[in-house]
């Protein structure tokens, strides 16, 4: 395997990123927003789970008395 210097490294990744499709700034800001969105939903879905597991524990714990 030939080695590379540390200048023809550069160069190959200046060269690699060249080729890159960078977003916009529209398509970041909608991917930004899409994240947020679906992690409020699914915060909101554990809650939900997390707060019926609750009240089936605190039921069980009180027939348990």
């Amino acid at each position: 395997m030939a080695k590379t210097t540390p200048a023809q490294f550069i160069a190959q990744v200046r060269a690699e990123t060249a080729k890159v499709v960078w977003p916009t700034r529209r398509e970041t800001v909608m991917t930004g927003i899409m994240v947020v969105i679906m992690t409020t939903i699914l915060a909101l879905f554990f809650l939900g789970v997390d707060s019926f597991f609750n009240a089936v524990v605190q039921a069980l714990l009180k027939l348990a008395r």
